[in-house]
């Protein structure tokens, strides 16, 4: 995540362009992965590319924890209510599994994500959409829950749910897919690389379908409602 997060920054600045500006006049101060993180690098500093880090590594405890702590009970007990049999490894069950520990991850996690994408679109220098200034997790926090209330803090909850359903259905069936056709036709055999390659797969794929509902529910701000917190 820590490698990931800069690109995280570019991509909800890509997709914040253009939000409060008429058709036609549009600014694209990004124009890509890599030029964006140059942009944000010369105008911000590593200060800037890494912009609610913090934050974000308190949602993905929290995502990761729900994640890894559900499915495996889920998991036995739809085998055992299936197939009376809680060794049985059933795709639909699998992905159930995943697919529903992920929505409550998402769903305790939502909070800090919302502010983690806040942190990431406010630009002093380039700002895109509406700009939300905090100095922190918990100062994000605060100031949503004055502004907007307890409602607020779970704002594009269900499209996160949604977003992070799939993502989790999704995840270890493509690993494992990508892994016995790497194996049988290119003959990779178990070690480092093919855990990387099957992971770089599965996260590909997991990326497309996340991607879809991801735009929208922390990006999506009542305009007039945080005019105050406008920069």
């Amino acid at each position: 995540m820590t490698a990931t997060h800069p690109f995280e920054t570019v991509k909800i600045r890509m997709q914040l362009q253009g939000e409060l500006q008429t058709k036609g006049a549009q600014p694209h101060h990004y124009r890509g992965p890599l030029h964006g993180v140059s942009v944000i690098l010369r105008n911000e500093g590593l200060r800037g590319i890494y912009r609610g880090i913090g934050t974000a590594y308190v949602y993905q405890v929290l995502l990761n924890g729900c994640r890894l702590g559900f499915y495996e009970p889920m998991r036995t007990t739809l085998a055992q209510l299936f197939f009376q049999d809680t060794s049985v490894q059933n795709l639909g069950v699998n992905m159930f599994s995943g697919a529903a520990s992920g929505v409550i991850g998402a769903a305790v996690g939502s909070p800090f994500f919302l502010v983690k994408t806040r942190l990431q679109s406010f630009s002093p220098f380039l700002p895109v959409g509406t700009q939300h200034q905090y100095r922190n997790a918990v100062d994000g926090l605060s100031q949503i829950y004055k502004s907007e209330g307890v409602l607020g803090l779970w704002r594009g909850v269900g499209a996160a749910m949604i977003r992070t359903g799939f993502g989790s259905s999704v995840q270890l069936p493509t690993y494992f897919f990508a892994k016995r056709r790497l194996m049988r036709h290119l003959g990779m055999e178990e070690g480092p690389a093919l855990h990387l390659a099957s992971s770089t797969a599965s996260g590909f794929v997991v990326c497309c379908v996340m991607h879809p509902p991801g735009m929208s529910p922390y990006l999506l701000t009542p305009f007039v409602k945080n005019e105050a917190n406008a920069v």
